[in-house]
């Protein structure tokens, strides 16, 4: 029931994952929702209040949930919180990773402007990259392509940021450290680098990468027309999205 709990909050809240974990082998699918849940949840924590303290004992109470996860002892229920501990405990996952995603959400409370693109990256590296590397290392990902996976979040991460880039400036935040079609540019094609840099076949964890399916496209579009990004006007059809992931499905790679 817990396993259902969260696909049902990935499937309502984040339709992307929902499909790329449905296109996981059945046996690890329930693994790939749980991560998926739990970072849907830190993820709009800062977002469901205007007050920073109250968003503040949200993610408080998330990193709380993972100390006692570290520690071995009984975790505090929810419907995520208890499938999570479990994940943590079959796959040997570190919880300093989970912990890092919760811990760098608190930009999201302050709205803060990112000083420069190695601040964006970072904040894309601990948030998009460590869900990347943990749903990967859960499905069999080895210690030593880490790195790799993390492009590939952190690149993944910045092609949802460009999309989201309308709503956050209407919410009053300057979420890109330099707005300038040129700038845009050069992120779009940083993050292309990282993704064409990935080489060589990741064996069990290729379903939890394909996560990543739609961010080639939308990095290119970016690179390209990097004015989309602020209109709005980034993605595909919907056929294109949905064809994109079964063809990746069935040759088996992300």
């Amino acid at each position: 029931m817990s396993i259902n709990a969260c696909a049902a909050l990935v499937e309502r809240g984040d339709p992307d994952r929902f499909l790329a974990a449905m296109a996981a082998p059945a046996e690890v699918r329930g693994r790939l929702f749980v991560l998926y849940a739990f970072n849907l949840e830190v993820a709009r924590a800062p977002w469901m209040t205007k007050e920073p303290m109250i968003a503040e004992m949200r993610l408080q109470w998330w990193r709380d949930v993972i100390e006692e996860i570290a520690k071995g002892g009984p975790v505090r229920a929810h419907e995520v919180s208890t499938p999570l501990a479990e994940v943590v405990v079959e796959t040997g996952l570190d919880p300093v990773v989970l912990d890092q995603m919760v811990e760098a959400r608190r930009w999201d409370i302050y709205k803060e402007t990112f000083d420069d693109d190695a601040q964006l990256f970072d904040y894309l590296e601990k948030t998009g990259g460590g869900l990347m590397w943990a749903s990967a290392f859960a499905l069999g990902a080895p210690k030593d392509r880490e790195a790799d996976i993390r492009k590939v979040g952190r690149a993944s991460a910045l092609a949802s940021w460009f999309m989201a880039v309308p709503d956050l400036e209407a919410r009053g935040w300057a979420p890109l450290p330099d707005g300038r079609p040129e700038a845009v540019a050069a992120l779009a094609k940083a993050a292309l680098a990282d993704l064409s840099g990935v080489k060589g076949s990741l064996g069990t964890a290729a379903p939890a990468l394909r996560a990543a399916w739609r961010a080639k496209a939308i990095l290119g579009q970016a690179a390209r027309e990097p004015l989309r990004v602020a209109e709005g006007a980034l993605g595909t059809s919907e056929f294109q999205r949905r064809a994109g992931l079964v063809w990746r499905t069935l040759r088996g790679t992300w």
